[in-house]
């Protein structure tokens, strides 16, 4: 057993049980291996929903490869696209995960911390400063973006995701107005999307 097989046996429960019907049980079952093996690894069903979203973190970065010239807001669009990429083989199972959500106020609270420090981690994947006060201006306003592509992205029947791409399109526009008019109000410093030259990445992740 790998944690592939566990991560597709977690998705597989959620999406025939939803959330509250997800035990260790059904994971092992799932994922063709037995508790205790499975206890050997994960302790919660929410260890695994987090070492997941972990996994998906190192699968955008270790694909990440800069590329000159290019803009800091197609870089943050390649590599959300790439994160819905690793999503997709599980989309049933984080669908019915998302629609259960708000059910369940504890979880959403865990995960929030989690989700803003991937974030962070794909901010950076972009050459962009995920640290200091602009650093989490834009990480919280990477998160706003990435809540509604998501959504729109549960809801995308089509094979080459191009309602997902338009509306991650229209997020970050929306995102940068945001900053530039934030960037222009005394004392507010919100960096926008484009604002930080490619060849000056280093200095803006000291922000």
């Amino acid at each position: 057993m790998n944690e592939n097989t566990e991560y597709e046996g977690l998705w597989q429960v959620v999406a025939a049980h939803g959330w509250r019907g997800t035990t260790m049980a059904r994971i092992a079952q799932a994922s063709g291996s037995t508790l205790g093996q499975l206890r050997g690894r994960v302790s919660a069903p929410e260890e695994l929903i987090i070492r997941f979203n972990r996994m998906v973190d190192q699968t955008v970065l270790d694909g990440t490869v800069p590329t000159p010239g290019e803009s800091p807001r197609d870089r943050l669009f390649d590599v959300l696209m790439r994160r819905l990429d690793a999503l997709q083989p599980h989309r049933a199972g984080i669908t019915r995960f998302m629609r259960d959500l708000p059910f369940h106020p504890l979880l959403t609270m865990l995960l929030g911390a989690g989700m803003q420090r991937s974030m962070g981690w794909m901010l950076e994947a972009a050459g962009l400063g995920a640290s200091g006060p602009a650093g989490l201006a834009r990480i919280q306003g990477l998160t706003a973006v990435w809540v509604f592509t998501l959504r729109a992205w549960t809801k995308d029947e089509s094979t080459d995701l191009a309602t997902t791409m338009a509306a991650l399109d229209k997020a970050l526009d929306r995102a940068d107005q945001v900053a530039r008019s934030l960037d222009r109000s005394p004392g507010v410093g919100a960096a926008p999307i484009d604002s930080v030259d490619p060849e000056n990445a280093a200095v803006q992740q000291k922000l």
